[in-house]
């Protein structure tokens, strides 16, 4: 039988839901960018092949926007600081960037301890 999952202390479930998607979407957000600089903008420019590009674009944006709306509304529901809203936003902009968001979004869903998140500092 299966052991039913608790938040941690200072989450709930709507919390812990909230950081899993923006787990899943720092992923995906990170691997269209990669996808998009690293293979297909080069095979537009060296290897003329255009329609890579033409899909891929299309396809970061959407994960962008994902990702960020999806940041907005886990800052909105005072998860993090805004220090650590700007990493999350700045990151997105870099390749590999957002995988180094990971960590932290698995720490925060481990807790607001190991997330080292004073209670009376200020949040979003």
């Amino acid at each position: 039988m299966a052991i039913p999952h608790q938040a941690p202390p200072g989450l709930d479930s709507q919390d812990i839901s909230l950081l899993k998607r923006l787990h899943a979407a720092s992923l995906v957000e990170g691997t269209t960018l990669v996808v998009l600089v690293c293979i297909a903008v080069p095979l537009k420019h060296l290897g003329g092949f255009p329609q890579v590009s033409s899909v891929m674009g299309p396809v970061h944006g959407l994960a962008f926007l994902f990702y960020a709306w999806m940041v907005i509304n886990s800052a909105s529901a005072g998860l993090w600081r805004k220090a650590q809203v700007a990493r999350l936003l700045i990151l997105a902009f870099i390749p590999f960037g957002t995988f180094f968001n990971v960590g932290m979004i698995k720490r925060r869903e481990a807790g607001p301890g190991v997330a080292n998140v004073p209670v009376n500092e200020e949040r979003v």
